[in-house]
């Protein structure tokens, strides 16, 4: 066992494991997540984004050494890169399955990140084992349980529980960091990222419910990120707001 309470995954585990997941998707590359050995390469190649986003991070000090649970808000597909921008961790997120068959699928091969089939239970108790495995490994997982990037900045939406609550309860000794991130226009196609990380969150899967183990972590993220709380999952009010806009248009 690891001094921050992760187990070492033998390489022939994570051998096995990745296994499962190549025959769950046979038809799609998934690369090594968790393990991918182009991650260095990659981050050093993600500086390259610096000519499009300014990170201003505050809080990665909260974050000791090794394995973590990081949680965030959900607005940008740079959401996890912003804060390996800033760090340099090793951040391996759960990503959309889909995103592994799209024209940027390479990048998330090459950082390594989980794929998640929504609706699956089998291929998500495989990105779960793996997320697992990735921790054990001494790495951080990054979880952005909104689930669709929300509508509205300034507001966070109601948590998917699904992969959340498993991962917090198969990982009782990780420690958990809420983490909140904004973004604002500067000027000349630029971006600022605000990014807020929390000190480890009081959070104990072994004598807390699920629900109020989201309550502490929700209520991290709200308090971090100065948001509002709407007890509404993004996709509904994502939806909403695009029929309201359609109606709008034809008006």
């Amino acid at each position: 066992m690891r001094k921050d309470g992760a187990m070492t995954v033998e390489p022939d585990l994570y051998d096995a494991l990745l296994a499962r997941g190549r025959a769950m998707y046979p038809n799609v590359n998934i690369g090594r997540p968790g393990r991918a050995r182009t991650y260095a390469a990659s981050v050093m190649a993600l500086n390259a984004l610096r000519a499009r986003v300014s990170v201003d991070l505050t809080g990665a000090d909260n974050v000791a050494p090794g394995a973590a649970i990081l949680v965030g808000n959900h607005l940008s597909t740079f959401d996890p890169i912003v804060v390996v921008l800033k760090t340099g961790w090793r951040v391996t997120a759960f990503t959309k399955s889909e995103w592994f068959e799209d024209r940027l699928a390479p990048f998330f091969r090459f950082m390594g990140q989980i794929p998640l089939r929504r609706g699956d239970e089998a291929a998500t108790d495989w990105a779960l084992e793996m997320a697992k495995s990735t921790l054990a490994d001494g790495n951080k997982v990054g979880i952005y349980p909104e689930g669709t990037r929300g509508p509205e900045h300034g507001k966070l939406y109601r948590l998917h529980t699904r992969v959340l609550v498993p991962l917090l309860q198969g990982s009782p000794d990780v420690a958990v960091h809420a983490v909140s991130t904004n973004y604002s226009d500067i000027g000349f196609g630029r971006q600022r990222a605000t990014v807020r990380i929390s000190e480890r969150l009081r959070v104990d899967a072994r004598s807390m419910s699920a629900d109020h183990m989201v309550q502490v972590i929700r209520d991290a993220i709200v308090e971090l990120g100065d948001l509002v709380y709407v007890n509404q999952y993004a996709f509904v009010a994502k939806a909403r707001a695009e029929r309201e806009a359609a109606r709008s248009k034809d008006a």
